[in-house]
């Protein structure tokens, strides 16, 4: 009998005593470096399509580390072996479904959309693996966002969260706590995605479902963060008394925070204030996150926009002087964000040019000129990632603009927004 290996070539599998004699002779980790000779693969290749860290695999192949049942599936998957590598670590099962990574990816996300979770049986243990894989995803999925926008992500996104919610009745305690914390980022996504999509009803739901999850989770961050992103939700709700609420709950027990949740939790809190008017307070707010930004060093997988975006703080304080009604400031704090930076045609740096342009357009002294060049760009990313939220911003324009509507570049302007509606 012969198989097909990973370079490709034809070999013709061992005979069945022969394996025997090979399976109870060698440990686990001389039989999987003697296959990844035999198929001429590296171990830095084998982990990159497990996926898994190089540096745990070497640890595996050397014997000094005990893998997982689903390690130990995808290895032997990988490596083509028949079973070899499962016989030399076999599992104790105790009559139960193992829920392994390969059955999530053949059929547990797919399941979703054709509502057969329960082909998923939640009364056998959850692989461990399982959180890292939902771990590895979550950047990919932010990355995508800026780009795609939320249409495209939002059913993807909704199926591995039902999945890991359908997963958490399986895991033990250990799992069930990592699956938890995935449960809230994934959630916090979808919110946000909808929010996005300005379908306020869906997104609040998914607010609601990731603060339940980080209270059971009895993590002090993950409630924090939750309940910031109630405040981001109350925002778009015009709601400023229900933002400072919840702001103000988040940061109750501020101590025990990491410099991040601080950091996000701060910037909403003066959004809420600049929205009654207090800039005092605001401003506040907003230095306070500023001088946390550099102690920002966790490695939560989740809510790295603060780390990832130039002047972050400025941006935000930028966003509430417009939002306030304080254009001048706005302007020039958008002109300090942005300065000479490249236009790109993602999402948010779609966001912050169209504020900038709803600044600049109705400053005590406009500039016209560049109105229309900054919402041009803006209006291509727009088109390319289908932000409501970004769509919103340039709708706005036009009444900024209101007295130059019939000078050419008003025209302009007016025909730019019409592309978009």
């Amino acid at each position: 009998m012969s198989a097909v290996h990973l370079d490709g070539q034809r070999q013709t599998a061992p005979h069945p005593g022969a394996k025997r004699v090979l399976m109870t002779a060698m440990t686990f980790g001389e039989k999987l470096r003697q296959l990844m000779n035999e198929r001429h693969i590296s171990q830095r290749k084998l982990a990159a399509l497990v996926p898994c860290d190089n540096g745990h695999l070497s640890k595996v192949a050397n014997g000094h580390k005990r893998p997982s049942p689903g390690l130990v599936d995808r290895l032997d998957e990988l490596l083509d072996a028949g079973g070899q590598l499962r016989a030399l670590c076999p599992e104790k099962r105790n009559d139960t479904i193992v829920i392994r990574r390969r059955q999530v990816l053949e059929m547990g996300i797919a399941g979703v959309a054709a509502g057969t979770l329960g082909r998923i049986s939640p009364s056998g243990p959850v692989d461990p693996e399982l959180v890292e894989y939902f771990r590895q995803q979550l950047p990919g999925h932010y990355r995508a966002d800026m780009s795609l926008g939320p249409h495209m992500l939002i059913p993807t996104v909704t199926a591995q969260t039902d999945l890991i919610r359908h997963l958490l009745r399986a895991a033990d305690t250990l799992v069930r706590h990592g699956l938890l914390e995935m449960g809230v980022a994934y959630a916090e996504l979808l919110g946000w995605l909808y929010q996005d999509a300005a379908a306020l009803e869906q997104s609040g739901y998914w607010r609601t479902a990731a603060l339940e999850m980080a209270h059971r989770s009895g993590n002090p961050q993950l409630v924090s963060y939750a309940l910031t992103n109630k405040a981001m939700h109350a925002i778009d709700e015009d709601d400023p008394g229900a933002v400072i609420d919840y702001a103000s709950a988040a940061l109750a027990d501020e101590s025990r925070l990491c410099a991040k949740v601080r950091v996000l939790t701060l910037v909403h809190l003066g959004h809420g204030h600049a929205m009654t008017g207090d800039r005092a307070s605001a401003d506040r707010s907003f230095d306070r996150a500023e001088a946390l930004i550099s102690r920002i060093d966790d490695d939560y997988p989740w809510a790295n926009a603060c780390r990832r975006t130039p002047h972050y703080t400025d941006a935000q304080r930028a966003t509430a002087y417009g939002r306030a009604g304080d254009h001048d400031n706005a302007a020039t704090t958008w002109d300090r964000v942005l300065g000479d930076q490249p236009t790109d045609y993602r999402r948010d740096s779609g966001v912050f040019r169209a504020r900038q342009a709803n600044s600049l357009a109705a400053a005590a002294s406009p500039d016209p000129e560049r109105v229309v060049a900054i919402a041009q760009a803006a209006a291509t990313a727009c088109g390319r990632t289908g932000s409501a939220r970004l769509r919103a911003e340039l709708i706005a324009l036009p009444a900024h603009a209101a007295r130059r509507n019939h000078s050419a570049q008003g025209r302009e302007l007016v025909e730019i927004i019409g592309a978009i509606t």
